[in-house]
């Protein structure tokens, strides 16, 4: 079996966790996210934990309840801490304003970019060129993030455009005559 599903998933205080046939769900402060159980995985809930077993002796098997055991880690982390990304605009002109559940982008086009946020993800502006994107569901608050990064990519002369918080641009040196 998997080192990684042999450890079992505590389950925070304030969360619940339903499992069904074939679905989990975890509800906690935060919000509420649900996962398909993958094939050949058992999972069982006892005195406060999550524990996975693997239902056959194959590689697909021992992948997949090593893969479920993190996935519903994160999942109980999210409900009850929640996850966030930051992004940083580098560029004159470059704003970000959050309105609601839509975020306004004005990146050097000639038109503005309304990005809408998906349910359960909540976007923040504490500057003009500053977005934190905070969300239950890892998967989805890192692809969101990644979307309006997508937008204006850092370019690599000046380093212009949309990056991650902590990202690191390598600029190149111009071409000389």
């Amino acid at each position: 079996m998997s080192r990684i599903a042999k450890i079992p998933v505590a389950i925070a205080k304030g969360v619940t966790c339903t499992l069904s046939d074939e679905n989990i769900t975890v509800k906690g402060p935060i919000g509420e996210v649900s996962m398909h159980i993958l094939k050949d995985v058992k999972v069982t809930e006892a005195d406060g934990h999550l524990h996975f077993e693997q239902l056959a002796e194959t590689r697909e098997a021992n992948a997949n309840v090593g893969t479920m055991r993190a996935l519903v880690n994160d999942m109980v982390k999210g409900c009850s801490v929640g996850f966030e990304k930051r992004l940083a605009l580098v560029g004159v002109g470059y704003r970000a304003q959050a309105q609601g559940d839509k975020l306004n982008l004005s990146l050097g086009f000639s038109h503005p970019i309304v990005h809408q946020m998906p349910k359960g993800i909540k976007v923040e502006t504490p500057s003009q060129t500053e977005i934190v994107i905070k969300g239950a569901n890892k998967q989805v608050v890192g692809q969101t993030a990644a979307e309006i990064r997508a937008y204006r990519s850092p370019e690599p002369y000046k380093g212009k455009g949309v990056r991650y918080a902590n990202e690191h641009v390598v600029i190149k040196e111009t071409k000389k005559k």
